[in-house]
C-alpha cells in the first residue's frame, strides 16, 4: 500500500498550488480520501475529505471558499487544490485513506507560503 503526495512548494500569500496523492495497493474507489496538515508544535488537522463517490465533501472552516477537494477514480488519485493561500497555511500536508477496517497515511508535502 502507497500513498504519494506531490504538489508542495514555495508560493507566495494569494497564490495557488494544487497538491496531488496517488494511491496503490488498494480498491481507492471504496475509501473515504482526505487531506490534513501539520505545522511544528501543532496537532495533525483535517483540512477537507471525500467520501467514497466523490459526491460528498466537508471542509475545515479555514479553508472553505479556498480549498477544493477532488478525486479521479480512475488514475487512483486525490487532489486539493488551494487557491487565496495565506501564511497560516503553511504546513506538511497530509493524504490519508479511510477505508473497511483500514487506514492508510502518506508521507507528506511541505507547502510553504511566504511573500
Amino acid at each position: 500500500v502507497q500513498l504519494v503526495e506531490s504538489g508542495g512548494g514555495l508560493v507566495q500569500p494569494g497564490g495557488s498550488l494544487r497538491l496531488s496523492c496517488t494511491a496503490s495497493g488498494f480498491t481507492f474507489r471504496s475509501y473515504a480520501m482526505s487531506w490534513y496538515r501539520q505545522d511544528p508544535g501543532k496537532e495533525r488537522e483535517l483540512v477537507a475529505v471525500i467520501w467514497s463517490g466523490g459526491a460528498s465533501t466537508d471542509y475545515a472552516d479555514s479553508v472553505k471558499g479556498r480549498f477544493i477537494i477532488s478525486r479521479d477514480d480512475a488514475k487512483n488519485t486525490v487532489y486539493l487544490q488551494m487557491n487565496s493561500l495565506k501564511l497560516e497555511d503553511t504546513a506538511v500536508y497530509y493524504c490519508k485513506a479511510v477505508g473497511p477496517g483500514y487506514v492508510f497515511w502518506g508521507q507528506g508535502t511541505q507547502v510553504t507560503v511566504a511573500s
